[in-house]
């Protein structure tokens, strides 16, 4: 039991391994433009305000984004979602699968789930002993179900989800600014240095080094800001751009896609002042999401216009006639 418990804090410790390498990565990058490059290389006053000021706003925003990122707990599902005590002990000692699986229906019916598991049974986790809201999925890191989970980011020793991913979006945008800031001002400088224009032995190492660093977080940044970006556009996350999400009438990977600017609202909200602020604005409270079926049921004129997105994917051929049988997901 000792020896458990030591192992479990070993691995907690070690979680934050990553978001300390960045944290003096941030404050080394700090040190260096400040200090070495503002105070000590540049010898322009006006320049040097101007490169002081643009730097702390995009360095304030950085961090605060990565702070919100990391303790903005993820969001479980709601007490409705969890199953009673009376219904847990009918399940547990209920041995016939089909009449567990009925048990489900009856506990499923009461609440808005419309997603299933891959052979079209109710999505119960065996471990959280609840029914799964749609785009929830329980994070083995963690060790909870999460909503609208898109992945477990050891950067931020955090889960992603529902309730921190537009702060983790904005992390990801404003590291690449300030990666993109640092890069343009320090490439002059760079070179005065490479040249011997300049002889500064400290500074030299802090800047040509600064150059390197900027240019290889901005590169790794940019194509995961843009997968992101991508993800967004189609209302998507990244768990479900890997495995299409199951409806009862068959997998649909555009089955919360409704359409660009509705996708971005998912995500930032309707306030748009408020979308480049790390100020919790997401619409809904993770628990039900609107769907494209729904809001093609609503407006048939939506089924004719999206059928021409420029996705290149296929429709799953849907049965109405027959209902999927229900089964159980139990994760592993």
């Amino acid at each position: 039991m000792a020896l458990s418990r030591g192992l479990r804090c070993c691995q907690r410790a070690f979680a934050w391994l990553p978001v300390l390498i960045i944290a003096l990565v941030v404050l080394w990058s700090y040190y260096a433009y400040v200090c070495e490059l503002c105070l000590v290389t540049l010898s322009n006053p006006v320049e040097k305000v101007a490169y002081l000021i643009i730097f702390h706003i995009l360095f304030v925003l950085f961090v605060w984004t990565y702070w919100k990122s990391i303790f903005t707990l993820p969001v479980q599902p709601g007490k409705k979602y969890h199953i009673s005590y009376a219904d847990k002990e009918r399940y547990e000692n209920e041995e016939r699968p089909e009449v567990q699986r009925q048990i489900l229906a009856e506990i499923a019916r009461k609440l808005p789930v419309y997603t299933r598991t891959g052979n079209g049974g109710i999505r119960f986790c065996d471990r959280c002993q609840l029914i799964k809201p749609d785009r929830c999925h329980h994070c083995s890191v963690c060790a909870i179900c999460v909503l609208k989970m898109d992945h477990h980011c050891p950067w931020v020793n955090n889960c992603i989800g529902f309730s921190n991913y537009k702060f983790f979006l904005l992390f990801l945008a404003y590291s690449l600014l300030y990666c993109l800031y640092i890069a343009a001002t320090v490439f002059k400088y760079f070179i005065k240095y490479w040249t011997g224009e300049l002889t500064n032995g400290r500074s030299k190492f802090h800047v040509l080094f600064l150059l390197f660093v900027a240019v290889m977080f901005f590169v790794s940044l940019m194509f995961l800001f843009g997968y992101h970006c991508w993800l967004v556009s189609r209302n998507r996350s990244t768990l479900e751009a890997f495995s299409a999400p199951v409806f009862q009438n068959g997998p649909d990977k555009n089955g919360f896609n409704l359409g660009f600017v509705k996708n971005l609202q998912q995500v930032f909200g309707e306030e748009k002042k408020l979308w480049l602020l790390p100020i919790a604005s997401s619409q809904g409270d993770g628990h039900f999401f609107p769907m494209r079926a729904l809001c093609e049921a609503q407006n048939p004129l939506l089924a004719n216009e999206e059928q021409w997105e420029d996705d290149g994917i296929d429709e799953e051929p849907h049965d109405s006639t027959e209902a999927s049988s229900l089964a159980i997901e139990r994760e592993t």
